[in-house]
């Protein structure tokens, strides 16, 4: 699984959701008129072509939409930004394009059409086996009607995810355990399972904050991630990264090239990019407001709002907080080339069983995997290596 090239990948952001759920901090806007969706796309297509004039010779290793809820594009929306990315990069053969779904029957209808205009991986979001637990998330859907979704993806596309949200209000590990069984006995070889976070300016942290929404506390969220592990491995999905557990060959490239620390474009509203160019490595944000960003596309061919070089301390931050996550870690030459030092405390943290080295890799163990940010601090540190 491990790569020295962690690849060149492009992220189209679909701002756009039915409803917002109440966990959600991510930068999705509901509309309660019909969204001009052909104008969108074109307005995807333009930028696109801003940023393959950024990245000239790269090859597309990996497509991903998400939002926003993608699923509510057209396929003929997918497939025209589908068509301008093959114009503008060599588009590898074996190329992933994901598309992040809603498992909501209307959606499910286009699931035909979005693996004709070239989607062949799907990430269907069920979140839940519960209605009851559905309908305080906020979803616009059943567990059956997911669960036929999810069956009908699997139909539909060569590799599917199966995504599900744990340590929910109330949920004990009795509950957590059935569940995982029931979800582990649909899945066709990738799993995304998220332990619920408060985020803040979502519904739920204002609900937290009045005391109305109670999670998990530490030590049960603890015994359902090691639940999470047992059972995933003893179906044969190995946690390749703290919330993702893959059949081999089934792992997610597009966010392995995140993960690497490899480049990556991203367009629409708010999406974020890294990409090199020459000695420099470049972050880039665009616009969040959705018309905003669209009016700017128009004016002058993208979004991006944001364009600042990183230094290469904040590289090696940026490369140890995303590189200890998978099960590969991080190359400790690379490392100490862009920190200029070797990792702080490894000793005390090696010996204390939270991170181990193998040849040339820094890995966090399974406990360091508990306390992953706790453990990013210490190495990340100034002070005795």
């Amino acid at each position: 699984m491990r790569s020295s090239d962690p690849g060149f990948g492009i992220y189209v952001h679909w701002p756009f959701c039915k409803a917002k759920c109440p966990y959600c901090d991510f930068n999705s806007h509901v509309r309660h008129e019909p969204v001009d969706a052909s104008s969108f796309a074109d307005a995807l297509a333009r930028e696109l072509a801003w940023f393959g004039a950024r990245t000239k010779g790269r090859k597309v290793d990996s497509i991903f939409f998400g939002g926003g809820t993608p699923s509510l594009m057209p396929p003929a929306a997918v497939g025209r930004v589908l068509d301008r990315i093959a114009e503008l990069w060599t588009v590898a053969p074996d190329a992933e394009v994901t598309l992040e779904a809603n498992p909501t029957s209307v959606e499910a209808k286009n699931f035909a059409g979005y693996r004709a205009a070239g989607v062949n991986r799907v990430s269907v979001g069920v979140q839940a086996l519960a209605d009851a637990d559905l309908k305080a998330l906020g979803r616009q859907h059943t567990a059956e009607e997911a669960l036929g979704a999810f069956r009908l993806a699997a139909k539909t596309f060569p590799r599917v995810s199966f995504d599900l949200i744990y340590a929910r209000p109330g949920q004990t590990v009795a509950q957590w355990q059935s569940e995982l069984a029931r979800a582990l006995g649909e899945q066709q070889g990738h799993m995304s399972l998220y332990q619920l976070t408060i985020e803040e300016g979502t519904r739920y942290a204002d609900l937290h904050r009045l005391g109305k929404l109670v999670v998990p506390d530490e030590d049960v969220a603890a015994e359902l991630y090691d639940v999470t592990q047992e059972l995933t491995a003893k179906a044969g999905l190995q946690a390749y990264e703290v919330s993702n557990h893959a059949a081999p060959g089934h792992e997610s490239r597009h966010n392995l090239i995140y993960w690497r620390y490899g480049d990556y474009a991203g367009v629409g509203p708010g999406a974020h990019s890294r990409i090199d160019e020459g000695s420099r490595r470049l972050a880039l944000a665009t616009e969040r407001h959705p018309e905003t960003w669209r009016a700017q596309v128009e004016a002058r061919g993208h979004g991006v709002i944001e364009e600042t070089m990183i230094e290469t301390s904040d590289q090696a931050a940026e490369y140890l907080l995303m590189g200890l996550r998978i099960a590969e870690g991080i190359d400790l030459a690379r490392y100490s080339a862009l920190s200029g030092r070797p990792p702080s405390h490894l000793a005390e943290l090696t010996e204390m069983g939270l991170v181990s080295v193998k040849g040339d890799r820094l890995v966090a163990t399974h406990a360091g995997r508990r306390v992953l940010n706790a453990v990013i601090a210490q190495l990340a540190a100034a002070g005795a290596s």
